[in-house]
């Protein structure tokens, strides 16, 4: 993997991070992307190398030692070394490098190790605040960090715990000396060499070069000298640096949030199930149902009805326009219970619970807040829904209510005429006129067989009627929630799934970015 790839990868690693880990993880991140990128563009043929340590290693001795000069001060006890000084082998086009790092003392030295920059940085354990932040600023941006030592304090817990630790991606491009080993007796000097590499194994260094130097006597440092040169041939210090320095803060982004196995997802059990039934129970499907129905028996009574008494039932009022369910309007129906309010509470939380299990935390966190993130738009979406999925079952008459009709008014006027025919023969009587021919059925008159045969089918088809309106009701009812069901499960899915998915691709797509820059 390039490394513009793994600052690539970083850089996206950080973006889909914010507000979910540390903002000091996050800048960080951002930092070692920043600084990668303003080092790529200054000189790739100089390496600046730095001699770090603590007051009275004896590094400033070594740095005149390795320059050959006596340009740093020397010290003993107190902390001479204010601001860092450079001293440089082939100058030319150093310059751009040197301002980047805010390096103004700067030597030219003659010699054949061209592209070295010779950083002498100021004690890492100083009593002043200012060189103290001059070496963790230098720290993070050398190529090559030279780390010095001496017999007395190369185990103390300042520089492993603060430095050597916190760097241990850093080994490729790190050097350990033990500075003034003249001050050792000969049978202690690898005693203490062996006692330095297994505290820095412990540190999670174990590898690096460590060397034993005398600044004053000169033992060592021809070695030394000759590892800088290599490292400054190879002209890939800083390069391993930025490399070291991405996989260092990648891996600061999984401090608290090692990856998890797999690819998380959102159990399509929980939004089936008890999701949309609490979704459904909050928006008052079951009474929008029952609505439709009633409201088709409602309308197919008063069409098919018998006609003498079908206008008492227009004087009631339609069920699905009673609750305002008729065009598509904001509904009329019942406010969610208290019941069912925590009902819904209740599924959203196990959405988002089902959903973080396999998600580390404060990922998981997110997972669970994007779950809710959307809820206080539940109320008006479901009504929306439900106003939507039953106004169009306010459909156009069927054609039985036509027939039935048009059946009933034959009722009717087959009832008319039987009475006209009986009042025309009652008014004859009573007039002692001549009365009409009076056919029959059977022993019954025809105008009684059609006043009363005509209410007798009138109650029939009504009845009849009233066995298709409540299967037709159940029929629509049945279509009704269906339709309902599947507007609840795309509410769900875009206010609560939709907003959960993302976030876990989100997760996911952290999980790979980071895999890529620690690689």
């Amino acid at each position: 993997m390039s490394l513009d790839d793994r600052l690539e990868a970083l850089a996206e690693a950080a973006d889909l991070a914010e507000g979910r880990l540390g903002q000091e993880a996050v800048d960080h991140c951002r930092g070692v992307v920043a600084r990668a990128g303003a080092r790529r563009g200054l000189s790739v043929e100089h390496t600046a190398v730095a001699l770090a340590g603590a007051t009275g290693s004896g590094k400033s001795s070594l740095f005149n030692a390795l320059s050959g000069t006596e340009l740093a001060t020397v010290g003993v006890t107190r902390p001479t070394t204010a601001k860092a000084q450079a001293a440089l082998w082939g100058p030319d086009g150093s310059g751009a490098l040197l301002d980047w790092l805010d390096v103004p003392l700067r030597h030219r030295v003659e010699g054949d190790a061209s592209g070295l920059i010779l950083l002498d940085l100021p004690d890492h354990d100083s009593i002043e605040l200012s060189h103290r932040r001059e070496v963790d600023r230098l720290v993070a941006a050398v190529d090559l960090l030279v780390w010095v030592l001496d017999p007395q304090k190369y185990a103390d817990a300042a520089v492993h715990e603060r430095y050597l630790g916190p760097l241990a991606r850093h080994r490729d491009v790190m050097v350990v000396v033990l500075n003034q080993v003249d001050r050792l007796p000969e049978r202690s000097v690898k005693r203490c060499l062996d006692d330095l590499r297994g505290l820095l194994a412990a540190d999670g260094l174990e590898g690096v070069p460590v060397l034993g130097v005398s600044a004053r006597t000169g033992e060592g440092v021809p070695e030394l000298r000759a590892l800088l040169d290599r490292q400054v041939s190879l002209r890939r210090a800083w390069s391993s640096r930025l490399a070291a320095d991405v996989a260092s803060a990648a891996s600061a982004l999984w401090a608290d949030t090692p990856p998890a196995p797999g690819q998380a997802a959102v159990p399509e059990v929980a939004v089936n199930r008890a999701l949309t039934r609490a979704l459904a129970q909050a928006a008052g499907v079951p009474a929008a149902v029952e609505a439709v129905a009633k409201s088709h028996r409602h309308r197919s009574i008063a069409a098919t009805g018998w006609p003498v008494t079908r206008w008492l039932r227009r004087l009631r009022p339609d069920p699905l326009r009673r609750l305002h369910l008729a065009k598509g309007a904001r509904s009329s129906l019942p406010a969610a219970t208290v019941v069912e309010v925590s009902a819904v509470d209740t599924a959203l939380r196990d959405v988002g619970a089902a959903a973080s299990a396999s998600v580390p935390e404060p990922w998981a966190t997110a997972v669970r807040h994007a779950a809710r993130s959307r809820s206080e738009e539940l109320k008006d979406a479901l009504d929306r829904t439900v106003a939507a999925a039953t106004s169009g079952r306010v459909s156009s008459a069927p054609r039985w209510w036509r027939v039935a009709g048009t059946a009933q008014w034959l009722t009717v006027a087959a009832m008319a005429a039987g009475a006209i025919w009986l009042l025309v023969r009652f008014a004859l009587d009573y007039l002692m006129l001549p009365g009409l021919p009076t056919p029959t059925v059977g022993r019954a008159p025809w105008p009684t067989v059609l006043l009363l045969g005509g209410a007798l089918a009138g109650v029939l088809i009504a009845a009849l009627c009233r066995v298709f309106a409540w299967a037709g009701g159940r029929r629509r009812a049945r279509r009704a929630a269906k339709a309902l069901r599947a507007g609840i499960e795309q509410v769900a899915g875009e206010l609560i799934i939709a907003p959960t998915r993302d976030e876990l691709s989100r997760y996911t797509r952290f999980a790979d970015r980071v895999a890529v820059a620690a690689s």
